[in-house]
């Protein structure tokens, strides 16, 4: 299946060859039939001889509509650029020329309309002639062109046959198990619902699906599925579909959105793209400059921060983030268009290398601007380094996704990579770049040495804290320190192995005076405060956390030799009897009601008992 757009001058003739080639009129709306003019996006299709299908998504030629062309062509594989054989290339044909060639178009046929309204051959070769020279300096040199008239019908058939032929040598879709589609069109019909269209790109769609409308995070059920009238179960990438989906609201979507799996694209307002700056632009682009931005049905406001030079002079490429005001759903490679609000002007485009960038950059920043680089040209190789090299491990999937290759493809990168020591795998099948890793490694033996130096009668730093500092996930973090040999974690902290706690003689001489209280009234001991006001805080922290005091409550303490007898015996206590109660404990070790109390809530905090009424039996 291949979608083509068409492009070109107002009244060339682009629907009306549409509806010669397929029978369908792709202008749908009374004011475009009541004008005679495109103003919105129109759909048609055609069966090849093959019996391969093709799709076109027919757009406005004049000027005034140039956005709604945008909301179509950024997802068509191929363009049918129509040019009038009594005008030539007028200002429009040049303005989606360039817009096509900002977003890579490759694919194409020239289709040299009107013939019947030109009797002067010479005319029809300096047309000709033009057309090449303008295509010359574009991605479709060397497209074909073809003559014809939709009056007389001159020329369709063998248009077809360049069609056909142009369809059996463009690359296949890419199937990424990943689908996206950018809805272009939302209405609602009776007896179904909410249905969406758009051209799906990444994947595929089957009914039943859960999906997720971004960037609002809606979540939906596909409940039917059609490509070009037909109903269909399963639709692959690069069609034509129609979506009718349950549990959304027509009014809760709109052109713009994007339909997914959930959660496989995150909304964002912040972006890095490389930026090609039209040489027919007005002006230069400069720092903070306000911006439209287009990329697949989007259009939003937004500002570019010029991070490579001080300014973007027209014909110039560089590097910008563009932060748009509200949230969009794109990923990396996509390819977008910029314009300015006013005066309406295109001024240029390009792809987005980044499309989840964490903060913004620093201008003239070399080491940033020298990893875009690497997105953008650098080989497959380099680019899953590059993209490993963040924060938290990258997936096989997420790779492949953001790449844009087949899976057996990033495979075997991923595995050279990590038999030469570039890439560090992780139990759950992620992957980051070494250098990336020992970045953490270096981090977390200064938090950690920085920690011992300024508490050391601390055992450690608590785990979540040191997860803090570095900044990772959960399931990351548990992962990375299980990795450290020269780490240890225990009883919720984390410290280095050589590191070790070191009481002075005075503070050994406090302990041992501590320990006498204990000893002294094992099941009535002194209080946080008493003990601290012996041997210092800091050296009760270190008992406590060295696992020779337990804190049983903010000020109850018992050492902890004492504190295993209770709990031993109040265990034994429940499984001679059944359950234990306070006065029971208290009798038995002849404390106080207070301490048995805090005692019992103690042991029912950890889940050793559980309380029943007045009674303790053993917890879960």
């Amino acid at each position: 299946m291949r979608v083509f757009g068409t492009a070109g001058h107002v009244d060339h003739g682009k629907s009306t060859l549409i509806q010669m080639l397929t029978g369908i009129d792709p202008d749908r709306l009374t004011e475009e039939k009541a004008r005679e003019m495109t103003i919105d996006l129109g759909f048609a299709w055609m069966d090849l001889p093959s019996g391969e299908q093709i799709g076109f998504v027919d757009v406005p030629g004049h000027r005034d509509f140039v956005e709604n062309m945008l909301a179509g062509v950024t997802g068509v594989n191929a363009v049918l650029l129509v040019v009038a054989a009594n005008e030539g290339i007028m200002p429009q044909t040049r303005e989606h020329l360039a817009i096509l060639d900002l977003i890579e178009v490759e694919y194409g046929v020239v289709c040299l309309t009107k013939i019947d309204l030109v009797d002067d051959e010479d005319w029809l070769e300096l047309i000709e002639q033009d057309i090449r020279m303008t295509l010359s300096e574009t991605k479709l040199t060397g497209a074909k062109i073809v003559r014809v008239s939709s009056r007389t019908g001159s020329g369709i058939a063998e248009l077809s046959k360049v069609l056909a032929s142009l369809s059996e040598v463009m690359p296949q879709p890419l199937d990424l198990a990943a689908p996206r589609l950018p809805i272009d069109r939302v209405f609602t019909k009776s007896g179904f619902g909410t249905i969406v269209t758009g051209t799906l790109i990444g994947g595929a769609l089957e009914v039943g699906n859960e999906v997720e409308i971004l960037p609002s995070r809606i979540r939906a059920r596909i409940r039917g599925l059609q490509s070009f009238n037909k109903k269909v179960d399963l639709v692959g990438p690069s069609r034509r579909v129609a979506v009718n989906l349950v549990g959304v609201e027509y009014s809760q979507l709109k052109r713009g959105d994007v339909l997914s799996f959930p959660g496989l694209l995150q909304p964002t307002h912040l972006i890095d793209v490389h930026f090609r700056h039209l040489a027919n632009a007005s002006r230069p682009l400069k720092h903070n400059d306000q911006i439209k931005f287009f990329a697949g049905s989007t259009e939003v406001i937004g500002s570019v921060r010029v991070i490579s030079e001080e300014e973007l002079l027209p014909g110039d490429n560089g590097w910008l983030q563009i932060r748009t005001e509200s949230d969009i759903a794109v990923a990396q490679g996509d390819k977008y268009i910029l314009r300015r609000p006013s005066p309406s002007e295109t001024i240029g485009g390009g792809v987005i290398i980044n499309p989840y960038p964490q903060f913004p950059h620093k201008r003239f920043d070399l080491a940033t601007i020298q990893s875009l680089e690497t997105l953008l040209r650098g080989s497959l190789m380099e680019r899953v380094i590059q993209l490993a090299s963040c924060r938290n491990p990258i997936s096989r999937n997420e790779l492949q996704i953001q790449l844009r290759h087949p899976a057996a493809e990033i495979d075997e990168v991923i595995s050279s990579a990590l038999q030469q020591g570039l890439l560090l795998a992780f139990p759950d099948d992620t992957v980051i770049s070494n250098i990336m890793y020992q970045q953490f490694v270096q981090k977390m033996n200064r938090e950690l040495q920085a920690y011992h130096e300024k508490n050391p009668l601390r055992v450690g730093m608590a785990r979540e804290e040191l997860r803090t500092r570095l900044d990772l996930k959960q399931e990351v973090f548990s992962a990375f320190v299980g990795q450290q040999s020269h780490v240890i974690t225990q009883n919720g902290y984390v410290y280095l192995s050589d590191h070790e706690i070191r009481f002075t003689e005075n503070q050994i001489q406090a302990i041992g005076e501590l320990q006498m209280k204990f000893t002294l009234s094992p099941y009535c001991p002194p209080s946080f405060g008493e003990a601290s006001h012996i041997v210092g805080e800091d050296v009760l922290y270190a008992l406590i956390e060295l696992g020779e005091i337990v804190r049983v409550q903010s000020e109850m303490i018992f050492w902890a030799a004492i504190y295993r007898e209770i709990l031993e015996e109040c265990l034994r206590i429940i499984d001679d009897s059944g359950s234990i109660a306070v006065n029971q404990l208290r009798d038995h070790f002849g404390t106080t009601r207070k301490y048995a109390i805090g005692l019992l809530e103690h042991f029912d905090s950890i889940n050793v008992t559980r309380r029943v009424g007045d009674v303790r039996i053993r917890g879960t």
